[in-house]
């Protein structure tokens, strides 16, 4: 299994420069004083498609050959990464086919298909994604892309970090979401070539938790059926990532789905501006107690802001009393 260097990170950058948005880096005063800390927002959600996915998509599909682009690229995927795979095909006249699950957000959905993929849904476990895809690529011929554990996906997706490093300066500490993990590995990648001091924290939901466990355990949790708003983030780590993530990671933290719609809320209201439940799992710690950041240097990847309104992704206020710290 070939690893992913910060090399590979560099050439992605220069490969998707002429397709990708550089988001930009946010400040909250609300925030800072919530957290007491020095928050830097790496916007994401204001990427192509929504997401940070389109990066990772972008850096694939673009290294393809021509004869392999003529012949598609396929992929299985909540809808971020669904979304992102068929933009970059299109922007190369590429077909894509896209295994979605049949419980994926609807808006999710509509907008893969807006961007000219064909949608195969399957049933909503890791199992009915992959022999579903099987299936797709056999039929087609086409290029599997990964949604996470593909060395130029992981690659594509360690340049937003580079980016709100050299915008922010240094950071103390940088908070991000992981389901699948090629966000986290592509920014533990990089960060441990540009900034090696800074702790990199994890983010994940109390209820899609195999990350958390994996790590204890020592192998990969693969047969578990996660239960949280961030649909994001029900995947579980694939091979790659997990070895990634085991030998570089600081500290995996677990975020409730009440503390998850509190952070969203707040950012909706404070910030102005959406983001996903997959992004606030990464900003709840800010005051969670799950970590210290008081007087610290904070970044964070808010990693997209696709949301299905009429589906009540917000749930009724949480208690404000603020919960006890979690052992850590």
């Amino acid at each position: 299994m070939s690893d992913v260097t910060w090399r590979e990170i560099e050439a992605a950058a220069r490969r998707i420069a002429p397709l990708a948005h550089r988001t930009p880096v946010l400040t909250n005063a609300s925030v800072d004083r919530r957290a007491g800390a020095a928050v830097r927002f790496k916007c994401e959600n204001f990427q192509r498609t929504g997401s940070f996915k389109f990066r990772g998509a972008a850096n694939a599909v673009a290294a393809l050959s021509p004869t392999a682009r003529a012949r598609g690229v396929y992929a299985h995927s909540s809808g971020n990464h669904a979304q992102a795979l068929a933009l970059a095909a299109r922007l190369h006249s590429a077909p894509a086919y896209i295994v979605m699950p049949s419980d994926a957000c609807p808006v999710k959905r509509a907008a893969t298909e807006g961007y000219g993929a064909r949608v195969i849904p399957c049933p909503p476990t890791d199992e009915g994604r992959r022999t579903t895809a099987e299936r797709v690529g056999d039929e087609t011929g086409a290029t599997f892309v990964h949604p996470h554990d593909d060395p130029l996906v992981i690659a594509g997706q360690g340049t937003a970090v580079a980016e709100l490093v050299e915008e922010a300066g240094d950071l103390d500490v940088v908070l991000v979401p992981v389901g699948g993990g090629g966000l986290l590995s592509g920014t533990l990648i990089a960060i441990r070539r540009l900034h090696p001091r800074a702790r990199v924290i994890g983010c994940e939901p109390a209820r899609a938790d195999d990350a958390h466990r994996g790590l204890l355990a020592g192998r990969r949790i693969v047969d578990f059926v996660p239960e949280t708003i961030a649909d994001g983030l029900r995947t579980p780590l694939g091979e790659r990532t997990f070895e990634i993530i085991r030998r570089l990671v600081d500290e995996i933290v677990l975020i409730t789905d009440d503390e998850i719609a509190d952070a969203m809320r707040f950012v909706w209201e404070r910030m102005k501006i959406v983001i996903e439940p997959s992004s606030a799992v990464a900003v709840a710690p800010l005051w969670t107690g799950a970590i210290a950041v008081l007087g610290r240097r904070v970044g964070i990847i808010l990693s997209g802001g696709n949301v299905d309104l009429p589906g009540n992704v917000l749930p009724s206020r949480p208690s404000s009393r603020r919960p006890s710290r979690r052992p850590r």
